[in-house]
This record gives structure tokens, sequence and C-alpha cells, in this order.
């Protein structure tokens, strides 16, 4: 099964997935949702060059929220005081049935995410988030300018700590692969192989994605040697026993990956912030009033103090 998707540069871009399926009435985002969704992208295993035909559209993305949401100070809310109201940092839904555009029933999940909580989680290196900055190109729905500068800086997330954070969703993978209880056509296929292919299957795609990104201080998702033994492990071709000894073999060669990375042991914090105000400002327009600039405030302080000095000689 192939999947190819079309997208827009620079002002020719698509509508987005999150406004076709409000327009046919199959969701009820908040209002403003819609025209400020900003990025959408493909997940799962066809980012992954891995699905077959009866695989789901997992959607990541996200939007920007109204100016007062993200800093409310500007409709009067002074932290910790009254009643604040709940800032939006994502919209979720399930099993949501699509246009039929493709010629197949497909069916969306969708999760998009305010940039700010986005940018935080991938900061983070939170596997899920990492992958979505990653995806081919083939798997982006709808990318305004403000989506394709953050793709173009996605390798500034990446840091050392993503060893830490694979590690553990591997390993939560791996505790869920040998679970018996499952539901449906999981249930047959644990009855079929004696366990999870699926979770299998991620154990090892987190492994090899987090090695990438240590020696590399790149990824991608649907590298060719990868995409095939991933394959082989969803059609039941490896056992249950061949998984947990790849961890085992894997970890301490991770292990000595992360010593020797080239990456930062930590995120630049300041060079990201910088890049999520850049977002900012070319979605609303001017920041001032909304984000105090502790540069042009020090930088103040210093003429100040140095006419203060020039004064007492």
């Amino acid at each position: 099964m192939m999947f190819v998707f079309f997208f827009g540069e620079g002002g020719n871009v698509m509508p987005s997935r999150v406004k076709e399926l409000q327009a046919l009435g199959r969701i009820t985002p908040p209002s403003w949702l819609p025209d400020n969704v900003m990025y959408e992208t493909v997940m799962g295993s066809v980012a992954y060059g891995v699905a077959g035909e009866q695989s789901d559209f997992d959607v990541y993305g996200f939007c920007i929220p109204p100016k007062e949401d993200l800093f409310p100070h500007l409709r009067g809310e002074i932290q910790g005081f009254g009643r604040q109201r709940k800032r939006f940092e994502q919209y979720q839904k399930h099993h949501v049935p699509g246009a039929g555009t493709t010629g197949s029933a497909e069916e969306y999940d969708l999760a998009i995410y305010s940039i700010v909580k986005y940018f935080q989680l991938c900061m983070d290196n939170n596997p899920n988030m990492v992958d979505s900055l990653f995806t081919p190109r083939r798997c982006v729905l709808h990318a305004t300018r403000v989506a394709e500068r953050v793709r173009e800086q996605r390798k500034l997330f990446l840091h050392a700590g993503c060893w830490v954070k694979f590690k553990g969703y591997a390993y939560a993978q791996l505790t869920k692969m040998g679970s018996k209880d499952r539901q449906g056509k999981r249930k047959e296929t644990v009855e079929e192989h004696g366990y999870d292919v699926k979770f299998a299957y991620h154990v090892v795609r987190l492994l090899n994605e987090v090695e990438q990104i240590l020696e590399s201080g790149d990824l991608v998702l649907d590298r060719e040697d990868s995409r095939e033994q991933l394959k082989a492990i969803r059609a039941g071709e490896w056992t249950e026993e061949q998984v947990r000894e790849y961890f085992t073999r894997k970890e301490p060669q991770l292990e000595e990956a992360y010593r020797n990375t080239k990456l930062p042991r930590e995120p630049d914090e300041a060079a990201l912030k910088a890049l999520l105000l850049e977002c900012l400002e070319e979605h609303y327009g001017s920041l001032e009033g909304a984000v105090h600039d502790e540069s042009v405030t020090l930088t103040a302080l210093r003429d100040i103090q140095a006419i203060v000095a020039r004064t007492l000689k």
C-alpha cells in the first residue's frame, strides 16, 4: 500500500485535515483551531515505511492559539490570583472517518498541540514528537511558513538526552510486548505469534532511531535497512526472544554511543526560545507588550550605570 500526500509551499498551502474534517462535520474543535493549524504530518507505520492495508492515519501537528491564550496577562489575568482560564494544550480525536478522497475508508487519529507544548515536548526529546519533526516529506499534509521554519531548524531540538527518553520508551514497549491482554485484531496477532509484534517492532524502531540520532545528529525514519527489519518483525519472522536479545545487545552499544556523541548534553533552550518567538511573530505580528525582552532591559541598565559612573567621577 503506497501513501502519497500533497502539500503546498510558501503561500500555496493545502488546507489542513482539521479544517476539512470540521467542514464535513466529522469533528468539532475549538472555533479558532481550523484556521490556525500550522503543521500536520502522518505518523506511525506510514512514516516508518511499513504500513499495511489496515494501517491508520495517525496525524500529529501543532497550532498557534489566540495570543491571549499564550500570554494571559494581555486579558488582565494575574498568575496565581483569582480564576485562571484553562490554557489550550492539545486537541485529540480518535477514529475520525475521513472524506474518502483516497478511494478508501480512511480513519484519522488526530493530535494537534499548542506550539508551546509542541516545542517543549520536542525539546525534551519525546520520541513521538521528535518523529513528527523528522517525517519524510511525503507524509506532510499541511505546512505553513511557520511550520517550514521549524522543520528547517529541527536538528536544533536534538541533544544527548534523547538516549534516556528513547530507552525509557523502548523498555515500556518491551514490557508490554509479552502481555496477552489484547482485544480485536491485536488479540489474534498475539495468539498467532505468542507475543505482540506491534510492541516488538516499536522496541527495535526506537533503538534504531536513537542510534541514528546519537551517531549522526539526524534522523531518517524510513531508512531502508531499518524498514525491512521492522517489516520482518511485524510479519512475525522474529521470535519474542530475538527481540529481547536485540534490546540486551544494543543497550551497551547505545550507552557507548551516548558517551561519544557530538550532540550537546542538553538542549539549547535560548536558541529554541528565539525560534519559538520568531514563529509567534510570523503569525501574530509584533509581540510588543506580550514578551519582555531581557536583553533590551539589561542594555538599558548598563547604559544607566555607565552614565551614573561618569557623573560620580
